[in-house]
């Protein structure tokens, strides 16, 4: 361990531009099961106004649930203090989260889903008694289908690999409906989409074709050429990937997919940039996806709540996730617009030769809440402000980049959109410092820094999202950031891989990622393997 320290008052009085005092906050606080004390209520609960129902012996619970007792200040200490010792959205610069779209959600989309008329809802309620949250679906659905150009869209899956998902699902399910399921065994995908398309399309049982980057930084249309034939199912591509590059030859990718007779999949989690400028059905996508989640502003939240949207063209309706909602006035379908005098009224359906349910229920319900409030504050022209102020703000942060000592962008000529992954290589090569310890070390300053997926095909890469949310001076206290942190890699490489300094932990020993045998997905399962206590 290095003897370095830095205490908090050596900084300078009045902070350079960009480097604010930090340090974050450390409680040694206990897992909220250690806190409980039998006895101990938050809450009064009230006694029934009427008997309980009886539940079936199958059913019922022979011991009380193992909750924690605490009372409510305790509560509200505990979680405080939790949410002292975590960087977030709302908290620092997130600039740093690189292809996950971190932005501000609006407090108030917040208060809805809070709303007792949401959170109270329960998912199996006859469809008579939740008409207002179906026309929410059915609405954002229309939406998404005017933003997207596809026939249908679905909002069952509950998260956007789940999306990508219920995609290949649907993939398979089109090709064995025409007798091919078994010849198209292949799906291809391209170096910079997210790894989520590859995974997905191998889980599924699919031979994943990769493709390199060409000369110019996009995917190689010309190892397309000899990848596609009678066994290709599809193409899932993510446009613009995650180096922030926009394929301006997406047309010819999808036309050469379908000449193979194989479908094309929009990966759309990097939408945040095209909004209301371009449409996956007009590049000729027969299927697509959006993360609601990140693109249409709800909490990304340490990689939830999240929640998906499946698009796909007229062929493809048949093979969506269900159930879907329906609009229909008096019990007749109308094309969309009640006749004059009817009641409108919406209802679950499940579509013809559906893949099933993504996840169970109809979808995440809150995070649909929020976007739909989201598009609907906005409206068309500011989803379109959205997408132009992004690729501003992106390229702006660029030039900032593009000027630090030992920092690079690979394929530097080509334009951006609202991401870009860059690279370190000059100063890891001059200095011995890495990304991920440059990364540790901007913690120390309260901003989130991210590398990128492996394999590291940039080398030491780290990749920076913007989106709208951030002002000119929170860019340029971001990049004044990794300038300082590139500065004193230089002159003092072992300061800063010895970091953080200013964190709650120092560094995490990541063996145990790597052992399943040491997991515990539960506080219960962790006192069982880890405690020595009695198996319940």
């Amino acid at each position: 361990m290095s003897s370095h320290t830095e205490p908090f008052a050596s900084l300078p009085v009045t902070p350079k531009p960009g480097l604010r005092r930090f340090h974050q906050a450390r409680w040694d606080e206990e897992v909220v099961f250690e806190l409980s004390r039998p006895g101990r209520r938050g809450v009064g609960v009230p006694a029934p106004d009427a008997p309980l129902v009886e539940l079936p012996e199958s059913v019922a619970r022979r011991t009380p649930p193992a909750l924690p007792e605490l009372s409510q200040n305790q509560v509200v200490r505990h979680y405080l203090r939790l949410s002292q010792e975590t960087l977030g959205a709302d908290f620092n610069i997130d600039v740093g989260q690189g292809t996950c779209t971190m932005k501000y959600s609006p407090k108030v989309n917040d208060s809805f889903v809070r709303d007792p008329r949401i959170a109270a809802l329960h998912p199996l309620q006859p469809e008579s008694t939740v008409q207002g949250v179906l026309e929410i679906y059915w609405r954002l659905e229309q939406i998404l289908k005017e933003i997207s150009g596809m026939a249908r869209v679905s909002l069952q899956p509950g998260a956007g690999s789940a999306a990508i998902y219920a995609n290949i699902a649907m993939i398979r399910a089109y090709h064995a409906s025409r007798g091919e399921g078994g010849q198209r065994d292949q799906v291809i995908t391209t170096m910079f989409s997210h790894p989520s398309n590859a995974a997905c399309a191998k889980v599924a049982g699919y031979e994943v074709i990769t493709l390199m980057p060409d000369a110019d930084g996009n995917p190689d249309i010309e190892a397309l050429r000899a990848a596609v034939g009678p066994r290709t199912a599809a193409l899932m591509i993510t446009n613009p990937e995650d180096t922030g590059i926009f394929n301006p030859r997406i047309k010819e990718f999808v036309d050469l997919v379908h000449e193979a007779g194989g479908l094309a999949c929009y990966d759309q989690a990097n939408a945040n940039g095209i909004l209301g400028i371009t449409r996956a059905r007009d590049a000729g996508f027969d299927l697509c996806h959006f993360n609601l989640h990140k693109t249409f502003s709800t909490p990304h939240a340490c990689g939830g709540p999240a929640a998906g949207a499946c698009g796909v063209s007229a062929a493809l309706v048949p093979f969506l996730p269900g159930p879907v909602v329906d609009r229909v006035g008096n019990g007749e379908s109308t094309d969309g617009e009640s006749a004059e005098g009817e009641r409108e009224v919406f209802t679950l359906t499940v579509p013809e030769r559906s893949v099933g349910k993504i996840r169970p229920f109809l979808g995440v319900t809150p995070n649909v809440v929020r976007a739909y409030a989201w598009v609907m504050a906005l409206g068309a022209e500011g989803l379109r402000e959205v997408a132009e102020t992004a690729v501003l703000n992106n390229n702006y942060l660029l030039a900032k980049v593009a000027r630090i000592p030992g920092a690079s962008v690979p394929w530097a000529d080509r334009r951006r959109v609202e991401q870009v992954r860059y690279s370190w290589q000059q100063l890891s090569e001059e200095t011995g410092v890495h990304s991920e310890e440059i990364g540790i070390r901007a913690a120390d300053f309260g901003v989130h820094y991210w590398t990128s997926h492996h394999p590291y095909v940039v080398p030491e890469p780290f990749t920076l999202e913007p989106t709208e949310s951030y002002s000119r001076e929170d860019l340029d206290e971001y990049a004044a950031i990794l300038a300082h942190v590139a500065d004193e890699a230089r002159k003092d490489p072992e300061f800063v891989r010895n970091a953080p300094y200013r964190q709650t932990v120092h560094r995490i020993d990541p063996s145990s990622l790597d052992d399943p045998a040491l997991w515990s997905p539960s506080w219960r399962a962790y006192r069982r393997k880890h405690g020595g206590q009695p198996p319940a």
